[in-house]
């Protein structure tokens, strides 16, 4: 029963609620949870990518967006980076016990990515992935830097994604969320040799080392 109590006690969750003229977007996030996910954000291609996300992570993840899709997808894509990495950061909470750093190599067939994090709460955003084709179905390549970006400093994350090489567009930008999603696993872990601090020789984290 101890041990229950205290899994139930590490499980880092949050509700997002944003709405603007152009989205109107609900994300729920459990960090500690199994990789379960319910994704609707009315663009399919986007849909993919965001359970890979889940899965990958093992975060589950739900979430809804309604976005203005006749105009184009930029508004709704870069929204939901917003909506997830703002969930992520009040389900960090003060960011106590955890791993900190997180990295991952995700080879996809001909595809190699590497994708490097610290969940620091300093947000920069590393990006040097290119595409040969501007669309992938109906969703325009260059929103993916876009989703990524938002994501990053709502998180308050350094964020470096490269792809070391690769040919199909698909598997490139595949490799990068997955990418993310195990280096976040990696990252969000509570280390039980320091469970009760804070991951930096200054005692706290956003605006430190």
């Amino acid at each position: 029963m101890a041990d229950f109590l205290v899994f139930i006690t590490l499980m880092r969750t949050a509700t997002i609620k944003r709405k603007t003229k152009e989205t109107e977007i609900s994300v729920e996030l459990n960090i500690d949870g199994t990789g379960k996910y319910e994704v609707k954000t009315g663009i399919g291609f986007l849909d993919h990518m965001l359970e890979q996300l889940s899965r990958h992570s093992l975060m589950d993840l739900k979430l809804t967006a309604k976005g203005d899709l006749h105009i184009d997808y930029h508004h709704t894509t870069e929204d939901t980076g917003i909506a997830i990495g703002e969930a992520f950061a009040k389900a960090l909470g003060e960011r106590k016990g955890i791993t900190r750093y997180g990295h991952a190599y995700i080879p996809m067939d001909e595809t190699l990515t590497r994708v490097a994090l610290d969940i620091s709460g300093r947000p920069y955003f590393i990006w040097k992935v290119e595409f040969t084709k501007p669309k992938l179905g109906e969703m325009d390549t260059e929103l993916f830097r876009e989703w990524f970006q938002a994501f990053a400093f709502a998180a308050g994350a350094t964020l470096h994604i490269e792809n070391l090489y690769g040919v199909n567009n698909h598997h490139i930008v595949e490799s990068c969320y997955k990418g993310l999603a195990r280096s976040l696993r990696i990252a969000a872990a509570i280390d039980p040799r320091k469970s009760d601090e804070i991951p930096s020789t200054k005692g706290t984290l956003g605006g430190s080392l």
